[in-house]
């Protein structure tokens, strides 16, 4: 901030959409596909649109999609096109709510013989007969048939 004032910018910035557009130029449509050049093999693969911009892919909208021409002795390779988000069926959320039952029932664990309670393991802390190490929070278990 200036003695004057707020600064005040000489061109208005835009406001940066989150959906992506079409690559082609003056076409501000919002992208569906994804073009990759594989110049190896000089073919041209029109696929759903990316999960990321990627620097050398070219986002198409529906209608440049269509229309899409090869050079001269290429080939065009189209891949189907998602024809809408995917929505989960009724088999997944049934999988899903049975994980989230199996993981809150609790667990009984076998009384295994091992060292005394309070008695330090590998890291100052009581040692799990099943634990044969540790690294930040994931352990490696020993298997319970040796």
């Amino acid at each position: 901030m200036s003695r004057r004032g707020p600064l005040k910018s000489a061109v208005p910035s835009n406001v940066v959409s989150p959906v992506r557009r079409c690559s082609r130029t003056a076409c501000g449509r919002p992208a569906v596909a994804t073009l990759t050049y594989v110049y190896a093999d000089s073919t041209a693969v029109l696929g759903p649109l990316a999960t990321y911009a990627e620097p050398h892919c070219y986002d198409l909208c529906a209608e440049h999609s269509e229309r899409l021409t090869a050079p001269r002795g290429w080939d065009v390779v189209r891949l189907a096109l998602d024809s809408g988000p995917a929505r989960p069926s009724g088999d997944d959320l049934e999988a899903l709510a049975n994980a989230v039952r199996e993981a809150a029932r609790p667990q009984e664990r076998p009384a295994q013989p091992g060292p005394p309670p309070g008695t330090a393991g590998p890291g100052g802390r009581d040692a799990d007969p099943m634990e044969v190490a540790r690294r930040g929070h994931l352990r490696v278990l020993r298997s319970p048939d040796n």
